[in-house]
Parts: structure tokens; sequence; C-alpha cells
């Protein structure tokens, strides 16, 4: 497990795309281009992403839409060679503090019926399993919808 103090969360830029992109291509059979990345952080006004930072490298990124009093989780993962030493759970745990000072109310996200690990990390952040969405990713499989509730 990491210590929160080796690693450092802040605000996803432009030059920080690349190294994203990369863990994003080794995390996802569908994985997004460079060009929704660059949308997301450069044009989406509802949009904020973070990356995670350890050792002046990029080891991980979370990125969510803020509707109203809705964060809708759009984007999370972990590079390979850092998994499973808490890096996700230290993102969720930002991002959920972050909603809180932001009166967000609920925070939503899908995630593969397959993805049981992701799942687990889910569940024991207090997220809920409250339905299913049919067809949801591009090769067919299906999404659980989660929602954490924060008031």
């Amino acid at each position: 497990m990491e210590k929160k103090s080796d690693i450092k969360i802040r605000l996803m830029t432009e030059k920080d795309i690349d190294e994203v992109y990369e863990i994003n291509r080794l995390s996802f059979s569908s994985p997004w281009s460079r060009e929704n990345f660059e949308r997301e952080i450069l044009n989406n006004k509802i949009a904020k992403y973070f990356v995670v930072e350890k050792d002046n490298r990029i080891v991980g990124y979370i990125g969510f839409w803020q509707i109203f009093r809705e964060a809708q989780i759009t984007a999370i993962a972990v590079h390979p060679d850092f998994r499973r030493k808490g890096i996700g759970e230290a993102m969720l745990d930002y991002i959920i503090e972050l909603c809180k000072k932001n009166s967000i109310e609920e925070i939503v996200l899908e995630v593969r019926v397959s993805n049981t690990i992701a799942q687990n990390l889910y569940l024991k952040k207090g997220f809920k399993k409250v339905g299913i969405r049919k067809w949801y990713y591009r090769d067919g499989e299906d999404a659980l919808v989660m929602i954490k509730k924060l008031y």
C-alpha cells in the first residue's frame, strides 16, 4: 500500500494527456482516444480531471462531470505497474471529499459487470448497485450502475 504522503493528486493539464492516454490504453479494451481527453479537459465546462503522481510520474487518473448536485465519474484508471497499492482508493477518497465540499448529493458511475475488482472497491467506498445498462460497452458488455449518496 502506498502512503498518501507518497502520492500527489492534482488537476490534469494538457501536458499530462500523453501519460494519461498511455495508462488508458494499457487499462481498457476500448480506450478513449487522445482527442477525447483533450476535449474533456480543454472544452468540457462540467468536467474535472485529476492525476495521481508518484515520484514525478503519473500513475493514475480520475475524472467526473458535475451536473448540478450530481457527479458522474467518467473515467478512472491506475497504471498496471501500480495497481493493488491503494492508488485507486486514494483517488476515490479524494473525489468523495471534493464532492462533499462542493455540496454534491450523489456520485454515479458505470462499471463493467465483469470487473469485480473495481466493483469491490466501489462497494467498500459505500457505492450501491442500482441497475444495469444493457450493451453499454462497445464490445456489448453490460454496465453495472452504482451510486453513492453523500447527503
